[in-house]
């Protein structure tokens, strides 16, 4: 995977509202998403920001990323054995289920279509006519099929390797958003994506490693 994504995008010519009303996340990790000269005022303050087709694509492009990530996270809670995978799965939840939140209010704020849902499990976005490609790191169908049959330590293994193949994929879009994003609080919660889940990519391969 590279980072063409958004660049494919923005060379298809989308055209998106840049004036808008918001700030950092109002939530208690609203200081880890802070960069260098940015706000950590609420996202809900009225503060303006300016935003670009790279911002909304992010954040069409997380929703839905994010949202497998929790459903993931989900079957962990019944079908793990492993008691720190069980606990790495709260994490990813806890973590990401407020930051689909927080994008949603954003394309709300940008006057952005909302990510649809495209059935085809692979995480392809449909939004509108000149969006229509595929996330890194998205499992098909079949692959949430077959980890939801599995249990135990098949669980576990199936998990942690899925669920670093789904970091990685958010890695790339968290990197390009932070390098030709123009939101400051976009581009300092892509920041925090990538710190988070390269942190969580190693302690699920010191994991697999054990099992």
């Amino acid at each position: 995977m590279n980072r063409t994504y958004l660049r494919r995008t923005l060379q298809l010519g989308v055209s998106l509202a840049v004036a808008v009303g918001l700030a950092a996340c109002g939530s208690d990790h609203g200081a880890a998403h802070d960069a260098p000269g940015t706000s950590s005022a609420s996202a809900f303050s009225g503060e303006s920001a300016a935003s670009n087709a790279t911002d909304v694509m992010f954040a069409q492009m997380m929703i839905p990323h994010h949202q497998q990530a929790v459903e993931m996270s989900d079957l962990a809670a019944t079908r793990a054995s492993d008691p720190q995978v069980e606990q790495l799965a709260v994490q990813i939840k806890d973590a990401q289920a407020p930051e689909i939140t927080q994008l949603r209010h954003w394309l709300t704020q940008w006057g952005a279509p909302m990510p649809g849902a495209d059935g085809d499990g692979h995480g392809t976005i449909h939004s509108t006519p000149e969006m229509d490609h595929e996330m890194p790191g998205m499992m098909s169908d079949a692959d949430m099929a077959k980890l939801a049959a599995a249990s135990g330590t098949e669980f576990d293994r199936q998990f942690l390797t899925m669920m670093i193949a789904h970091h990685e994929g958010a890695i790339t879009m968290g990197e390009e958003e932070a390098a030709e994003g123009a939101n400051p609080e976009a581009r300092a919660l892509a920041q925090r994506i990538i710190t988070t889940q390269r942190a969580e990519i190693d302690t699920m391969k010191k994991i697999l490693d054990r099992l």
